[in-house]
């Protein structure tokens, strides 16, 4: 499973980066298949609270999975986008075997 990071204008920290690699690897538990995850973080109106962005692709065989979320931390934006692929990747596996 290959994972990329992208920051779009700023640079990640290796701390931050780290925390992702982390979080995003779990998905891999939940379907074997996942070939490649995609994940961009953005800084949207800086001058504003819930100004972190981040947004996931999931790539799988036949078809991708997406989630994306804006909060107050990077940390947080990843733990829900997390939370809602796993449910995603849960689901495409299921309807899968019921084929």
């Amino acid at each position: 499973m290959d994972i990329h990071i992208h920051a779009i204008h700023f640079e990640t920290t290796e701390k931050l980066e780290k925390f992702i690699e982390k979080k995003v690897s779990k998905l891999g538990k939940f379907n074997e298949e996942i070939r490649k995850i995609e994940v961009s973080l953005k800084v949207v109106k800086p001058e504003t609270a819930m100004n972190k962005e981040a947004a996931l692709k999931v790539m799988l065989p036949g078809t991708e999975l997406f989630a994306q979320e804006v909060c107050d931390t990077f940390e947080e934006a990843i733990d829900k986008t997390v939370d809602s692929l796993v449910r995603q990747a849960t689901k495409h596996k299921e309807k899968a075997k019921n084929r």
